[in-house]
């Protein structure tokens, strides 16, 4: 952790060099003092518009590639594939990464084999790339360590300023215990019963202004986000909602699809020799309730 922190401090030479005012005793980073003008912060960027230009009740889905389990090849010719399958964008990012050169090599070779956008979603601040189209700017809201609400975001908020990347601003909540990042980042599970805590946080995730809300079953996780916790959110929150985990039946897919969400992501089936033949299914139904 002390590394990650030491990288975003030394990133890119003299980053962490501070300029002193021999009048006064403020201090300023030399990454502050850019002499272009600031432009005023729109409300959403390119690859946000594009993901929720879709009408409700029609999800798009999302591959998760996670560079721990991939080369730049094979993360390439997966990406590649799915973008035919019909997928309409590219995650990449896990919970344990620490290599951001091989990160860097990732989403460089995917976005030379694809033509949708390549989102970061990253576990922490070494997750962030430049050559990316845009990143998940998350806050993990359930976690009981506030490193993973806010820490490690402003840490990383430095470079996504630096590389000049679409930030998607998303509250990110995590059910079940038993996933890999349920247990880094340290998460208070909501219950699969109380969806009304569910709720609670779209709406507190809603009113800190994050257009997005990740409801996260797991990865991995042998039990899909139930289709009632995704209703129950999806009628109080108003920006893109995005559900993942478990998803690996045509059936599965559609019925989160009909409950309200518009983003489903796929990671582990990626990581099957007939990932194809596993997915063709769950695009053709979502096709086929697209034209119904």
């Amino acid at each position: 952790m002390l590394h990650a922190v030491t990288q975003v401090a030394d990133c890119e030479g003299n980053s962490g060099t501070l300029l002193r005012d021999r009048k006064s005793t403020f201090t300023t980073a030399s990454w502050m003092n850019s002499s272009e003008p600031v432009a005023r912060m729109s409300l959403r960027g390119p690859t946000e518009t594009r993901l929720t230009t879709r009408k409700r009740g029609s999800a798009a889905l999302a591959a998760l590639i996670d560079p721990d389990n991939f080369d730049k090849k094979h993360a390439a010719s997966v990406a590649k594939s799915v973008e035919k399958l019909g997928f309409d964008c590219i995650f990449i990012g896990g919970s344990t990464l620490g290599d951001q050169s091989h990160l860097d090599e990732i989403v460089s070779a995917v976005k030379h084999h694809v033509t949708c956008p390549v989102i970061l979603f990253p576990g922490n601040i070494t997750g962030i790339s430049r050559h990316a189209d845009a990143i998940l700017f998350s806050s993990l809201l359930n976690s009981t360590n506030t490193y993973f609400i806010v820490g490690a975001q402003a840490l990383g908020a430095i470079q996504v300023h630096r590389y000049h990347l679409e930030a998607i601003p998303m509250g990110y909540l995590v059910f079940g215990g038993e996933s890999t990042t349920s247990f880094i980042g340290q998460v208070r599970p909501i219950p699969y019963s109380k969806p009304a805590i569910a709720v609670m946080y779209a709406l507190a995730a809603q009113y800190l202004g994050m257009r997005a809300l990740y409801l996260e079953a797991g990865s991995g996780s042998d039990r899909p986000m139930p289709a009632e916790i995704v209703k129950a959110v999806r009628k109080h929150f108003q920006g893109l909602l995005i559900v993942g985990g478990g998803i690996t039946t045509p059936d599965t897919a559609t019925r989160l699809a009909e409950s309200g969400a518009d983003l489903l992501v796929i990671g582990n089936l990626l990581e099957t020799k007939d990932f194809k033949q596993k997915l063709l299914p769950i695009t053709k139904a979502l096709r086929d309730k697209l034209k119904h």
